[in-house]
């Protein structure tokens, strides 16, 4: 159901000119997994975990097709962890500005951490002390991250029963940097990796002009905090991060390409991905990359 948001990552990072050779793309469908292909992405299909998740997208955060999804991105981690890997976990609903990566083998402030995760931006006792989001994270091998991805992925039940992995990974967290000495860092500077938080925030639209104009540019921007895929749509189109031309969204390689069948050697790239931003208004309340003052409200009020 995320596959149009997959296609938008990568649409935008060949846009921009950033190699993406060393992603990995974990598909829970057979569809997904044959778009990846298309896109030129290394893609890999567990049918035995996946067989079993949902195919349409969530409808809101903690429904059953999210929950069901949620251990998925465990096993995903914790696979590529035990094969004695670092690596950069991230959903599909991001868009790069800067390479992330450098930041990560490169910034001396941050080499002391095992585990590096943006901000969410919620500030209750569910996510407390780190406020981790579970979207976009960076992981060390060492013992302390296997022993940490390990226990999470035999915690089954306290994801299902909490209907998030995020707040199970935050448990667990607090847990292993007290006892084990597992070394947290959020990245808290909204300038570097901002996301929905701030999106949603009337108190950040200076920063979000800001990010339209190119007079600050993050790393990247994480759509999170947002009901649904849809209105993601909407928000991306309008910041002027959305780069999937209208005929392929929400539609298989098949559609696509006007065939019953794709060949071995398909492509994607050429038909789906456009060298600008594509950018539309919706939302005259929403931040936007150009004037949209007449279009309608979403919120009925601004925080």
């Amino acid at each position: 159901g995320q596959s149009v948001l997959l296609m938008n990552f990568v649409c935008s990072t060949k846009a921009k000119g950033f190699d993406i050779s060393n992603v990995l793309l974990f598909a829970t469908d057979l569809e997904t997994l044959e778009l990846a292909r298309g896109l030129g992405v290394t893609a890999y299909y567990d049918k035995w975990n996946a067989a079993s998740v949902p195919t349409k997208e969530a409808r809101r955060y903690g429904d059953r097709a999210f929950t069901a999804m949620m251990f998925q991105k465990v096993i995903s981690v914790a696979l590529i962890n035990l094969l004695g890997y670092d690596l950069l976990f991230m959903d599909v609903d991001i868009v790069w500005y800067k390479e992330p990566l450098n930041f990560f083998h490169s910034d001396e402030s941050v080499a002391q951490y095992d585990i590096m995760f943006q901000d969410d931006g919620a500030r209750s006792i569910r996510y407390a002390p780190y406020s981790a989001n579970s979207g976009f994270y960076y992981v060390r091998h060492n013992e302390r991250t296997t022993h940490l991805f390990t226990r999470l992925l035999n915690s089954g039940e306290l994801i299902i029963e909490s209907k998030s992995h995020q707040q199970a990974l935050g448990i667990f967290l607090e847990e292993h940097s007290s006892l084990y000495g597992l070394k947290v860092k959020t990245l808290s500077n909204a300038h570097e990796f901002p996301g929905g938080y701030h999106y949603h925030r009337h108190s950040y639209k200076q920063l979000l002009r800001k990010i339209t104009s190119g007079e600050v540019v993050p790393f990247l921007f994480h759509m999170c905090w947002t009901n649904n895929k849809d209105d993601k749509l909407l928000y991306m189109k309008q910041m002027g991060m959305w780069y999937v031309n209208e005929k392929c969204i929400d539609k298989n390689a098949a559609t696509i390409l006007g065939v019953e069948k794709v060949k071995e050697d398909f492509e994607i790239v050429s038909p789906c991905c456009s060298a600008k931003p594509l950018i539309t208004c919706h939302y005259s309340d929403k931040p936007s990359a150009i004037d949209c003052k007449d279009s309608p409200t979403k919120d009925k009020r601004k925080v």
